[in-house]
């Protein structure tokens, strides 16, 4: 059984319906003045009419309550031509050679592009550029939909850019997915996680439950929360769980550097809800990692700018280079996948030309920074890679490598930016950096398992695993059938064995 289509507590029941009262729509900014849209009800209803107009408007569309001489386009859904027709001549309106009678397809697909796209004989619904009466067309043919290309459920077959038209969605599934995650529940947590990956991948923003058709990780708890947040523009299951106290003292706790699962189940039932109260209780202990969590605490959980991470990279390669003039150091996550802002900025470092001393690099940078006073707090955990004999067979176990966990002391004037976050008179920022020293053999399985997301590496193995009958991990990738270890000296080298398309690291943000 698909452990999607389940129901984490009880039966589904499905919602009643609710037709709210219509409300005055909140200001938003105009993008496209020289269109103006005018949904039309008719076998669309109330509640979907309004969700659409609130949804055009927030994508910078102007759309008229009312019909009116200033509209220039005409959307309806389930109506052809001579149906618009004949509700225009019943409202006393003449159809004039501007005006532009739409299915809702071109709405939603513009929606999706963030702009008006091209219309087409797909989106139109009569000709009127030369017909000024309110007789339709009866040459006039609606031209059939394009075929939707299938989705996969895997995100390394889906190409997923930080455009992401479905963001009401997706913001609230990775809520139930944390909150299932927090629980221990790893079921759920990954049914939420992967149809919110789906999501993400879409061109399109989805507007109805018809548009869900086809879509795949899309069990019924998730769709029921689709239909929700379409009707009603949230969902009940994710207000719950904001509101929960468990859920906001996890989520506060698993905020501090060095602070898990299991020490926040801890503190939760030792009556704790606030940090305050936490440093303060003097029969508490912490690592030494949490200690640094707790003392530079406000900086990092404040983003890491872009900016910021540029700074960290020119000091960080300034510092290899000194020891190991010809290694490659790439900086890898979400901002190798083009996010502007991270929460901490992670480096992987190779060397072409291997040398015995590699294991020494990253200890020499560490004892370089501490004489700068540079460095706030560090874990250096050694190599463990000798002893690997084949992939690992758990997808998110942690790699081998020789790596380095740190607190990284960043000046203020290493970040040209012009503008300070910082509490005033403070000239520096804690910023979490990683360091990971592999191989240069290893290097390409190792870019691709640093570089995430996670859900993208999750669903690649997976891939490796029940489609190819391979094994693939940050350090090999390993032919099960042949039982060899397969080469590559890149990326597009793994995909290509893989039997994938290459995605760039842009298109990864699944």
């Amino acid at each position: 059984m698909d452990p999607s289509r389940v129901a984490p507590s009880g039966p589904l029941k499905k919602r009643p319906r609710q037709v709210r009262a219509s409300m005055a729509s909140p200001p938003y900014d105009i993008k496209f003045r020289d269109l103006v849209l005018f949904i039309l009800e008719k076998k669309m209803g109330t509640t979907r009419r309004t969700f659409l107009m609130e949804l055009a408007r927030r994508k910078g569309f102007r759309v008229e309550n009312e019909l009116s001489d200033s509209v220039t386009h005409i959307v309806a859904e389930n109506n052809s031509g001579s149906e618009v027709l004949e509700w225009l001549q019943v409202q006393n309106v003449r159809a004039s050679s501007q005006l532009e009678l739409l299915d809702v397809s071109w709405l939603i697909e513009s929606m999706g592009a963030g702009n008006p796209v091209e219309i087409t004989g797909k989106h139109q619904l009569v000709s009127v550029k030369t017909d000024y009466s309110a007789t339709p067309n009866p040459g006039f043919q609606k031209t059939p939909p394009l075929p939707v290309k299938k989705i996969s459920q895997y995100a390394c077959q889906r190409r997923t850019t930080l455009n992401n038209c479905n963001n009401i969605f997706t913001d609230a599934f990775e809520v139930l997915a944390e909150n299932f995650e927090f629980k221990e529940n790893e079921v759920f947590s990954l049914a939420f996680m992967r149809a919110a990956s789906v999501l993400k991948s879409l061109p399109f923003t989805i507007v109805s439950m018809k548009d869900t058709e086809g879509i795949p990780c899309l069990g019924d708890q998730v769709k029921c929360v689709i239909e929700e947040i379409i009707e009603d523009g949230e969902s009940s299951e994710v207000k719950a769980v904001l509101n929960d106290e468990r859920y906001q003292s996890f989520k506060l706790f698993t905020s501090v550097f060095g602070v898990g699962l299991k020490t926040s189940e801890r503190w939760f039932r030792m009556g704790f809800r606030s940090l305050s109260k936490i440093r303060s209780d003097k029969t508490l202990k912490f690592t030494k990692m949490q200690k640094a969590g707790f003392l530079y605490y406000e900086d990092l959980v404040s983003c890491v700018t872009r900016a910021e991470a540029e700074a960290v990279g020119v000091l960080v390669k300034e510092a290899v280079w000194a020891f190991m003039p010809d290694a490659f150091v790439t900086m890898t996550g979400g901002f190798r996948r083009g996010k502007k802002i991270g929460h901490d900025v992670d480096f992987l470092i190779t060397n072409p030309e291997s040398t015995e001393d590699e294991e020494q690099l990253l200890p020499k940078v560490i004892n370089l920074w501490e004489r700068k006073g540079l460095l706030l707090y560090y874990d250096l955990v050694e190599s463990t890679f000798e002893k690997l004999k084949c992939p690992s067979r758990q997808v998110d176990a942690l790699d081998h490598f020789q790596k380095c966990f740190l607190i990284f002391k960043l000046h203020h004037q290493k970040v040209d930016s012009g503008k300070s976050t910082q509490q005033e008179g403070k000239t520096w920022k804690a910023i979490r950096v990683d360091l990971v020293m592999c191989p240069y053999e290893n290097y390409a399985f190792a870019l691709l398992g640093w570089t995430g997301s996670r859900q993208f590496e999750r669903d690649i193995r997976r891939y490796a695993t029940h489609e190819r009958k391979m094994m693939l991990d940050n350090h090999a990738l390993y032919d099960k059938t042949k039982r060899i270890f397969l080469k590559a000296g890149s990326e597009e080298e793994i995909f290509a064995h893989l039997g994938l398309d290459y995605i760039e690291p842009w298109e990864r943000n699944a």
